[in-house]
């Protein structure tokens, strides 16, 4: 991939699972974690060192109540990138 990119979730809303793809285009420490609206974090989905590459994170979330979540994108190492895009749960 040419640029750090995050797209929005499929399908959104969703219930109880949903998938996040992104790309990076440098080797970097990649953490992907989702936080409820009060910016607490409810599930961390990655925290580790990750390749430059193309990659998509299908997690389920039927433990959490209805509502409006955020993930947020965090790479670091020879260049810095972060992202934040909203998710909505619906049961």
């Amino acid at each position: 991939p040419g640029k750090f990119e995050i797209s929005q979730n499929y399908p959104n809303p969703f219930n109880p699972s949903t998938t996040i793809s992104f790309s990076i285009p440098k080797t970097g420490f990649v953490t992907l974690k989702v936080y409820d609206i009060n910016g607490r974090e409810v599930k961390s989905l990655i925290s580790e060192n990750m390749n430059a590459g193309k990659y998509e994170v299908n997690a389920n979330y039927s433990e959490l109540n209805s509502g409006v979540y955020f993930y947020k994108l965090n790479v670091s190492g020879d260049a810095n990138y972060s992202d934040t895009k909203k998710l909505m749960l619906v049961k």
